[in-house]
């Protein structure tokens, strides 16, 4: 069994959780997923059900966002003012650039939709 459980099974208790369901079982996992028509992996779910008894769905939230918390976003903060002044000059080719991205975009359709 792979320790890494696909987020199905989490998003389907988190649903269940939101419905009003305080403790989902396995079976209302399992209703929600196939309602869909996502496949259930028996091993995954029993695995993700283990890790989840008992605990208060609240408590496993404030717990995963701490160790979120802790793990770097990237990108650093500008130390000094001169990133200000940087930004400032940036912003004006940032603007003419979503202009002319905008004439591109109503250009790329050709008269084809998605759902024609």
């Amino acid at each position: 069994v792979s320790k890494r459980p696909k987020m199905r099974y989490v998003a389907a208790y988190l649903l269940a959780a939101l419905g009003g369901n305080g403790n989902p079982s396995a079976e209302d996992i399992k209703a929600i997923l196939s309602s869909v028509g996502v496949g259930i992996e028996e091993d995954k779910l029993a695995f993700v059900m283990k890790e989840l008894k008992g605990k208060s769905i609240n408590d496993v939230i404030a717990s995963g966002a701490g160790k979120l918390a802790s793990v770097p976003a990237g990108g650093a903060a500008v130390a000094s003012s001169g990133g200000a002044a940087a930004a400032e000059e940036a912003a004006p080719v940032e603007e003419e650039k979503a202009a002319s991205d905008s004439e591109e975009e109503s250009d790329d359709d050709m008269g084809f939709s998605l759902f024609d």
